[in-house]
């Protein structure tokens, strides 16, 4: 197609010396060069697509969101090959039709999980390009929404935590006041008793009466442990030696471990794990969760097995059951409120873990399939580590 403006630009060119022809092109090498500089100091990425969807130009940031090399000899041709789950051809076509423009999110994978928003948009056509519009080229801009989808998922996370706590506040609160009641009538009975003479029964009316009381300081207990659970406030952090206190829980769930003839195997810690930076407090509530968790998926004659070991900044005590795993479509609720995968479950101790862990400073890793489920608490090594070279490896 003959394009007006380049005739014009020839036919002035052809007038021009060398020297003012030489000056022309400096002048747009050096607006070129400004223009690129601009671009790629950018935080948005762009692209620059010709009607084809090809890439003439991609600024840094767009090469870092999509893991490209910045090098324009190795920058991939088409638009096409950077997320191939995205409709580009209808984007594109989108965006150059007749008042046109298209913005979406996407989400990609590569190089690391992103949430992209992009805004298509047709090049507006220069002096003298009578090319139509559905011809023309595009710029694509990109910003990255993942932190601020991570903020408003955590904020939104916050508030059912929050409206969570203060209903269980309401029923804690209505439960406790009759359990008051129950004491005081109980603590009323056991004088009367005592008064009375001797005898078995005044005896095992006494004993029926401090069943009772123990009873209810039991139910009185669980409650206070449940609030503290839900809202567990600022974590009293200290250097806790290893072993975790994962002996105290056992022995809290030995009745139920036993019932079901579960195996729990407890590997030596390595001689070289570090102290843990954490409230043994919260930390046994988290194991609590976990183990319980654990026993109640498999069926009787089950096994679980806890491990430890440490990375670079963490030390990590892992819990490993071998029931049915978990299924595939509930993987993204396992963290909220309400939601579990047993019959009878509330669906509030893994996100009580979550919390714990994240107050500490770490974080929970869970890996399933058919043949059982790991589950892997990370804590804050206590003080920084050194990490010591082999001697043969700096041997020259």
């Amino acid at each position: 197609m003959k394009n007006a403006f380049l005739d014009k630009f020839l036919d002035r060119l052809a007038r021009l010396d060398a020297g003012d022809v030489q000056a022309q092109f400096l002048r747009l090498a050096a607006e070129k060069g400004l223009l690129e500089t601009i671009f790629h100091s950018l935080r948005e990425g762009l692209l620059v697509l010709d009607p084809e969807r090809h890439i003439t130009f991609a600024n840094r940031a767009a090469c870092r969101m999509f893991g490209i090399p910045d090098d324009p000899r190795k920058t991939p041709r088409t638009l096409d090959g950077l997320a191939p789950d995205v409709d580009w051809a209808g984007l594109f076509t989108e965006a150059t039709a007749p008042q046109g423009m298209a913005t979406r999110e996407i989400e990609v994978f590569r190089p690391q999980h992103r949430y992209l928003e992009i805004y298509l948009a047709p090049l507006a056509p220069g002096p003298g390009n009578d090319a139509p519009r559905g011809q023309t080229g595009a710029v694509l801009l990109l910003r990255d929404v993942t932190r601020d989808r991570d903020s408003a998922r955590e904020l939104i996370e916050s508030e059912r935590l929050n409206a969570i706590v203060l209903l269980a506040a309401g029923v804690a609160h209505e439960i406790g006041n009759p359990l008051n009641s129950l004491g005081i009538h109980l603590q009323l009975l056991e004088r009367e008793i005592d008064g009375l003479p001797e005898s078995d029964d005044r005896e095992s009316l006494a004993s029926h009466v401090r069943i009772a009381k123990s009873e209810i300081a039991r139910l009185d207990r669980i409650l206070s442990q449940f609030l503290k659970a839900l809202r567990p406030g600022n974590p009293d952090c200290k250097a806790m030696p290893h072993p975790p206190p994962h002996p105290e829980t056992l022995a809290t769930l030995e009745t139920e471990i036993a019932d079901r003839g579960i195996a729990v195997a407890v590997a030596d810690p390595p001689a070289s794990l570090p102290d843990a930076w954490a409230d043994a407090t919260q930390v046994q509530q988290a194991f609590y969760n976990v183990i319980r968790n654990a026993i109640q998926a498999m069926d009787s004659g089950g096994r679980l097995d806890i491990s430890f070991g440490t990375t670079r900044h963490m030390v990590w005590v892992a819990f490993r059951d071998n029931g049915p795993g978990i299924p595939s479509d509930r993987m993204g609720e396992l963290f909220q409120p309400f939601s579990s995968t047993k019959r009878n479950g509330h669906g509030m101790g893994l996100m009580i873990v979550q919390r714990i862990l994240r107050d500490h400073g770490g974080n929970v890793v869970l890996e399933t399939s058919p043949a059982g489920t790991r589950i892997q608490l990370n804590f804050q090594c206590d003080g920084p580590r050194m990490l010591l070279l082999d001697a043969s490896s700096t041997a020259p």
